[in-house]
């Protein structure tokens, strides 16, 4: 029997693609260790990115593929989960306490982005992340509503400086809408509200997020902008419907971010297709594949492709978004897919930036 070796355990790893990574497990850079001891062999595994639904299930398929390698009489893999901080902007300072900010954007309203972005916060938390989301919308801020908080419930202040979010279903939730009355219009000026989503961002009391989630306000506006030239966001996430006339909006957003550097991580589309309750006729309603084109179009992924459902809606109503109300629902994996998808690409937006030139200083 042939005594097992470091580079026959890697050669099989590397035979294995992490499908969020699209990396081999040693490529990806995830091995930490690789323990061998006779027949006996452990290995250590680290990802970059929450996978606490995935990561159970990737350790057993290596397990056995590493346990089948000739000269192994056992073999043992764990993976965990150890999220870094990523930010785009080298111009803009960190926050101490929020790792990465995702921004969720739509060009235009009515497109199911605050949905979206309240599925993939808690979709978030479910993979094992601490995570925050922010209700940027400011005019039409929705998200007490889509976590079940209650109407007038208001964030405790912390030294008269920092708002405490208020914690629903796991995840820190801060929105304009606890400093307001629900019946009161905001009839403010670009520059109040921009100065307002900085101090939500800054002067909240963020418990170390993995993640906060931004519920961006629809358009390409100076909230987008103040967002881009002042909070250290990871990337950001477009939300459209198949439909020409979001997708054009859509567009505008995609191009908005690259213009100030923020990587768009990828493109969800909701409504994609009608299923209906009674017969089971699939129909689209708002057009065919128009995620995948404006995706294609732009050299980013379609990340998700949620259908036109009604329970999507009444559970958000409900305050019991559906990864939560339906874990097991094939909506809700989709959900799931979407975080772990996020989460992943952020880690590979890092590992591809350019690497900041070296100075040397001459003695001459």
């Amino acid at each position: 029997m042939s005594a097992v070796t470091r580079a026959a355990v890697e050669g099989v790893l590397r035979q294995y693609t992490d499908p969020y990574l699209n990396q081999d497990p040693v490529s990806a850079g995830c091995v930490r260790a690789i323990d061998i001891q006779g027949g006996q062999v452990s290995v250590q595994l680290q990802l970059g990115y929450a996978a606490g639904l995935f990561k159970n299930g990737w350790a057993q398929v290596l397990q056995t593929a590493i346990g089948n390698l000739e000269g192994v009489s056992s073999a043992q893999v764990s993976i965990d989960c150890q999220v870094a901080a990523h930010k785009a902007q080298a111009q803009v300072p960190a926050m101490a306490n929020v790792k990465n900010i995702v921004a969720v954007a739509s060009g235009k309203g009515g497109v199911g982005k605050s949905t979206t972005a309240a599925n993939l916060a808690l979709a978030l938390a479910r993979e094992g992340a601490r995570v925050g989301i922010l209700d940027a919308d400011i005019y039409g801020p929705s998200q007490g509503v889509m976590f079940g908080i209650a109407e007038g419930t208001r964030p405790q202040i912390r030294e008269q400086k920092w708002f405490v979010p208020i914690k629903a279903h796991g995840v820190e939730v801060m929105s304009m809408a606890f400093l307001t009355d629900d019946n009161t219009p905001m009839v403010w000026r670009g520059p109040m509200v921009s100065g307002a989503l900085l101090q939500l961002v800054t002067q909240t009391a963020w418990d170390d997020l993995d993640y906060l989630v931004i519920d961006m306000p629809p358009g390409t506006g100076d909230i987008q902008l103040t967002l881009a030239q002042k909070v250290p966001v990871a990337g950001s996430v477009i939300v459209t419907t198949p439909q020409d006339l979001a997708l054009l909006d859509a567009k505008k957003g995609v191009e908005m971010f690259r213009k100030v550097n923020i990587p768009v991580l990828g493109v969800v589309e909701n409504m994609a297709v009608h299923i209906c309750s009674n017969c089971g006729h699939a129909e689209h309603l708002f057009g065919e594949g128009g995620g995948e084109k404006l995706a294609s179009q732009y050299g980013v992924d379609l990340l998700a492709s949620l259908p036109l459902s009604m329970l999507i809606r009444e559970q958000a109503d409900s305050g019991k978004p559906t990864a939560i109300a339906e874990p097991e629902s094939q909506i809700a994996m989709v959900y799931q897919e979407l975080a772990r998808q996020v989460g992943a690409r952020i880690v590979l937006q890092e590992a591809a930036a350019p690497a900041m030139p070296s100075i040397t200083i001459s003695e001459d």
